[in-house]
């Protein structure tokens, strides 16, 4: 399936921190029932058009691990796989 967000949508995989405890057990994600809030984007639209009809081009690429506002993704499945589709203005910053 191809996918082409428009305007300033961002596609992005979830990355979840895996938790380990002191005695080295792995805890699962599933621990965890919070939404992400940092991934990787994987589809970048072309940009939001300005009201005298120009895109303003996107902060963020394809590859970019990015974390946004915590209630601003909506979740979707793409062949069986799990993304988020946010604006580019809900993220908070570029993870380098």
């Amino acid at each position: 399936m191809t996918v082409r967000p428009l305007s300033d949508y961002i596609i992005v995989k979830p990355l979840t921190d895996e938790m380990v405890t002191n005695s080295g057990i792995v805890l699962p994600d599933t621990m965890d029932k919070e939404k992400a809030e940092k991934g990787e984007v994987m589809f970048v639209g072309p940009g939001r058009q300005l009201e005298n009809g120009a895109i303003a081009p996107m902060k963020v690429s394809v590859g970019n691990k990015v974390m946004f506002k915590k209630y601003a993704p909506d979740e979707i499945k793409i062949d069986g796989n799990e993304y988020l589709v946010i604006r580019e203005s809900d993220v908070i910053l570029v993870i380098e």
